[in-house]
């Protein structure tokens, strides 16, 4: 019974290659939402403000796509072995593996409100969604300062 609980470890395996491929498929995504971007930018000449928008989009595309690599990297290095990461990116614990994505998440959802900011259609909806980050954030900043080590 040993043996196949310290063999079960490599089924993590399986949340680290799909997160990796997610991953890769959102970096994908945005680069080709990028040459989207950039076509409509030249096209219009600059003067389409939806261009802003569609640039602020870019930026969750690429924030999800980096939060789905932190995840590969953390999954793989708590469960399997440590490999070479730059200093911010090694992560020791759990704790440290949800601090990192919560990070990620506040960003995400700072980038999707700028972009209801941006559009500004319904004043109340804007403050309400606004109030809705700010507590969400504020969780998460708590939780990574009290959260402990598991």
């Amino acid at each position: 019974m040993e043996k196949i609980l310290e063999k079960s470890k490599n089924l993590i395996l399986i949340a680290v290659v799909s997160s990796l491929v997610a991953s890769v498929a959102a970096f994908l995504w945005g680069a080709v939402k990028t040459v989207a971007v950039i076509a409509e930018i030249i096209t219009s000449y600059g003067k389409d403000p939806r261009a802003a928008i569609s640039l602020i989009g870019l930026m969750d595309t690429f924030l999800i796509a980096t939060a789905l690599l932190i995840f590969a990297v953390g999954m793989y290095e708590l469960f399997i072995k440590d490999i070479s990461l730059p200093e911010w990116l090694i992560i020791r614990n759990l704790h440290d593996l949800k601090v990192k994505l919560s990070s990620v998440i506040i960003l995400v959802m700072a980038v999707i409100f700028l972009e209801h900011l941006v559009e500004w259609k319904d004043p109340q909806g804007t403050l309400f969604y606004g109030i809705a980050v700010a507590v969400v954030s504020a969780s998460l900043i708590a939780f990574s300062y009290f959260g402990g080590n598991d």
